[in-house]
């Protein structure tokens, strides 16, 4: 566990965070919350990786393709440890993943709405934060974070190695602001925090 991720967490929090660990375990059998080639990597590959934004959540927060709860179940049991006024609203358009994501906060019982729609279909969210982790390409993203976010509000986007590529591929299509910061569980990921989006041309 790392030394970062343990300053003011509750041993309350640590147990929901095993108990989230157990019940992905157990849905992943039925459907594919996480990847196969993971699975015995639960806690380093998704559970801090999703914790390292927790910091930069605040007001009204809506995930995009919550799918497995990486990082919205996740940041969820850490605002409720933490006492956190959060707004939380999870998106994701499978019924069996929503269903998975509903189960977890009533056995958690940390407070989430969920959202069982297409991104693209739903009225606009205002959300002063967005996040996304392993769902589309960068410039998918930014579309996206430019119909729900609010004015002044922020996106918190996970990307991989190629984050740079998809940051320029972006930038063909869209003007934004964005900080750079380097992930603290991959030296070749980044946290993207991408703000005042406009399509190139407007």
């Amino acid at each position: 566990m790392p030394t970062w991720f343990l300053q003011d967490v509750s041993r309350e929090t640590l147990d929901k965070l095993c108990v989230y660990k157990e019940l992905l375990k157990k849905w992943t059998k039925k459907i594919n919350l996480i990847s196969r080639s993971t699975y015995d990597h639960i806690a380093d590959r998704h559970i801090w990786d999703s914790a390292q934004i927790f910091e930069h959540i605040e007001g009204r927060w809506v995930d995009l393709g919550s799918g497995g709860g990486l990082p919205g179940v996740v940041l969820a049991i850490l605002a409720d440890g933490k006492k956190k006024p959060l707004n939380i609203v999870l998106i994701e358009s499978d019924i069996r993943k929503a269903t998975f994501l509903r189960t977890c906060s009533t056995k958690l019982e940390v407070p989430l709405k969920v959202i069982s729609q297409r991104i693209d279909c739903i009225e606009p969210l205002n959300a002063e934060i967005i996040s996304a982790r392993a769902l589309t390409n960068l410039n998918n993203l930014v579309e996206l974070a430019e119909m729900h976010l609010t004015p002044g509000g922020a996106s918190l986007f996970m990307k991989g190695a190629k984050w740079q590529q998809e940051l320029e591929e972006a930038r063909r299509n869209w003007q934004f602001s964005c900080d750079v910061k380097p992930s603290l569980t991959n030296p070749d990921a980044a946290i993207l925090r991408i703000k005042d989006i406009r399509r190139v041309g407007l």
